[in-house]
């Protein structure tokens, strides 16, 4: 491997952006391994595993999204910012 920077539009896979990328790819996992979570029991206040575990995925879906947004933003202010120096 060489020091020298990556051209601009050249891809970088950092330690960050794979982060970012388990955070996107988690619930699809999740979700379509449907195998894991077909199943009535445990229930939780009577709803059956089945259902409560797909909406549980929503609220986990929705701040691992929000994560790997922040986690987005930081990573592009930092390579505006050592563009710049």
């Amino acid at each position: 491997m060489s020091d020298t920077p990556p051209k601009a539009g050249e891809p970088v896979v950092t330690p960050l952006r794979v982060v970012i990328a388990l955070c996107l790819f988690a619930p699809f996992v999740a979700l379509l391994w449907v195998g894991s979570y077909a199943d009535v029991n445990p229930r939780f206040i009577g709803i059956p595993f089945f259902y409560w575990y797909q909406m549980l995925w929503v609220l986990v879906s929705t701040v691992l999204t929000m994560t790997a947004y922040q986690l987005w933003q930081r990573d592009q202010r930092a390579r505006k910012g050592g563009a710049a120096k």
